[in-house]
């Protein structure tokens, strides 16, 4: 019976995937949720339980390095072991920099101890464990880790910390038979954006990106989990996202015309 943690499971690309989860193990998936909401995560919980799985549910702060740890040994009291670590907990931004003044330059840091540091003190906790399982480690960034977005200097640095950290990490995991998978949603349909932090580290309640073309959470939980069951290096989820990766090492130039073209005027560097 495989064991899954996903985090940011109560709503999102982590609640489709638990859901999508739950559904194709039926009653073989043990589930254990974190997240911030007790309500979502007990409603998701209940979505997956109609499919036959077994669901913990956590809510926790994964900004906080012992909230991360809670959930690690929560999960082992529960289940007694784990196969998969999904880290997707995340906050988005989306602000100038030269719009952020000095006395809120906190909420760069604070962002980054949710999308990075919340990631690295879960896999730390889980990692004995992975390697007991020969696990898998899937890691969700964002096509905003591959190439810097402008207008999301914050979040671009939270997610290309985050590329580079497992990257290195499955390297070393190679020979452990522990894979790790590193997903790169474009933009997709969900609130993450809505509740991202504006230049004053509140949530600005409204997306800069231009969303005619977002992908559908349903399609973004399938591709992640086909990759992870496949134990593939990258997830890249768009055909934009593959060109603009490739096109950034012969001509940047045209990338950074590529990323400002993504944004609403009203957002746009001025």
């Amino acid at each position: 019976m495989p064991i899954f943690i996903i985090t940011g499971a109560s709503d999102g690309i982590g609640a489709e995937m638990a859901r999508q989860l739950a559904a194709s193990h039926k009653s073989q998936a043990s589930l254990m949720l974190a997240g911030r909401n007790q309500a979502k995560l007990d409603a998701v919980a209940t979505q997956c339980q109609a499919q036959g799985a077994q669901v913990q549910t956590f809510a926790a702060d994964l900004s906080q390095e012992p909230e991360c740890r809670r959930l690690v040994d929560i999960a082992l009291q529960h289940f007694g072991g784990i196969d998969l670590l999904v880290n997707n907990a995340g906050v988005s931004a989306q602000a100038l920099f030269a719009d952020v003044q000095p006395g809120d330059l906190h909420w760069y840091e604070d962002l980054m101890r949710i999308n990075l540091w919340g990631a690295v003190w879960a896999t730390h906790a889980a990692l004995p464990y992975l390697k007991q399982s020969r696990g898998r480690i899937v890691a969700v960034s964002s096509l905003a880790g591959l190439v810097g977005v402008p207008g999301r200097t914050a979040y671009s640095a939270s997610k290309f910390a985050m590329t580079g950290f497992f990257e290195a990490l499955r390297a070393e995991l190679k020979g452990a038979g522990v894979s790790v998978t590193t997903a790169y949603p474009g933009v997709v349909a969900t609130q993450i954006r809505y509740r991202g932090l504006n230049a004053q580290g509140v949530a600005a309640g409204s997306s800069g990106l231009k969303e005619e073309d977002a992908m559908s959470v349903e399609e973004c939980a399938r591709l992640i989990i086909d990759g992870m069951d496949k134990r593939q290096r990258e997830v890249v989820m768009t055909a934009k996202g593959r060109l603009g990766r490739f096109v950034k090492l012969i001509a940047p130039g045209l990338v950074e015309k590529m990323a400002l073209s993504a944004l609403k005027d009203g957002v746009k560097p001025h």
